[in-house]
């Protein structure tokens, strides 16, 4: 497992339900634990419209969509980039849930690359945080997210969280993937 990279992926989307919103954005990135390696990154056009408080929060319109492929056009290029790396994501089931659920319906295919959460993370290595969000993980690490609500902004300031939390999981003697999945799952009280 160690010959593959993480790829730090976020979404966003026209609402909160994989059965009845749409994907608006992805932006991935291939991260080799150092370094950023590649990058990905489109609009998606969700073929309905944006609600208004969706374009309030991530700054994407219907007019920014509106030439942008649909999901079943983005998704095998998505597919080509993540490939059978480790998916990591702030809220990880979400943006799994919305990925999957495209990839059963337009390619008839599931999402098979193993999932990392740094919310998970944060519930294990900072647990004394009020507050798991995005937001309040860069706080706490001094980390300024340039673009929140968008897809690209948060996937940077995802990496960055990241990278501190490799640094706190290597203090645990914790640095080979397998057992960073594994760490990710144990209960609470067995991770201090």
């Amino acid at each position: 497992m160690n010959n593959r990279h993480y790829i730090i992926v976020d979404i966003e989307t026209t609402g909160l339900s994989k059965d009845r919103h749409h994907i608006t954005e992805i932006a991935a990135v291939q991260f080799d634990g150092k370094t950023i390696l590649k990058t990905f990154q489109t609009l998606i056009n969700p073929q309905t419209s944006i609600p208004s408080f969706i374009t309030h929060l991530t700054g994407i319109t219907n007019d920014m969509v509106q030439d942008a492929p649909t999901i079943d056009q983005a998704l095998p290029d998505f597919f080509d980039f993540i490939q059978d790396h480790i998916l990591v994501a702030h809220n990880a089931t979400f943006d799994y849930w919305f990925l999957n659920h495209n990839s059963i319906i337009h390619l008839n295919s599931r999402i098979e690359n193993n999932i990392l959460c740094t919310r998970k993370l944060a519930n294990r290595l900072v647990s004394e945080l009020p507050s798991k969000r995005l937001e309040c993980l860069c706080q706490h690490f001094n980390i300024t997210n340039e673009s929140a609500h968008r897809a690209m902004g948060d996937v940077m300031a995802t990496v960055k969280v990241f990278e501190q939390f490799l640094r706190l999981l290597k203090k645990k003697w914790i640095e080979d993937k397998s057992e960073i999945l594994q760490f990710q799952n144990f209960a609470l009280h067995n991770c201090i």
